[in-house]
C-alpha cells in the first residue's frame, strides 16, 4: 500500500510542475523564432516557385509550341479517323489526344495555382 500512496503522490507532484517566473516571455520568444522561420520558408517557396515559372514560361516560348499545337491537332484528326474506321463509337480519341486540350489544361492549372496564392495573401494580411 505504501508504494501506491507513493506513486500517486509523485505523480500528482511531476502534473503540478510550478510556473517559472520567466514562462511568458519565454514562450513569446519561441514563438517569434517560429514565425521568423516561417517567413524565411515562404519567400524561399515563393522565389522558387516564380523562378520556376519564368523558366517554364521561356521554355514554352522557345520551343515554339503554336506549330507544336498546330501538328498535334494534325495527328490527332488522323488518329480519331483512323479509329473512326476501325470503330466508329471512338468518338472519346480526340478528347484524350487533343493537342489543345493540354495547353487548356496547363492553362487551368495555372488559374487554379494563382487562385490558391491570392487566397493565402489574402489570409495572411
Amino acid at each position: 500500500m505504501a508504494e501506491l500512496d507513493f506513486e500517486r503522490r509523485l505523480e500528482r507532484m511531476f502534473a503540478d510542475s510550478p510556473e517559472m517566473p520567466d514562462a511568458r516571455v519565454f514562450a513569446q520568444n519561441i514563438e517569434q523564432r517560429l514565425d521568423r522561420g516561417w517567413t524565411a520558408r515562404r519567400w524561399l517557396i515563393g522565389v522558387a516557385g516564380v523562378l520556376g515559372g519564368v523558366l517554364g514560361a521561356s521554355q514554352l516560348l522557345m520551343s515554339n509550341i503554336a506549330q507544336q499545337v498546330e501538328n498535334a491537332e494534325g495527328s490527332a484528326k488522323l488518329l480519331s479517323s483512323s479509329f473512326g474506321r476501325i470503330s466508329p463509337q471512338a468518338e472519346w480519341v480526340p478528347a484524350l489526344s487533343g493537342g489543345t486540350s493540354i495547353v487548356w489544361v496547363a492553362a487551368g492549372v495555372a488559374v487554379l495555382t494563382m487562385g490558391f496564392v491570392l487566397t493565402r495573401v489574402i489570409e495572411e494580411i
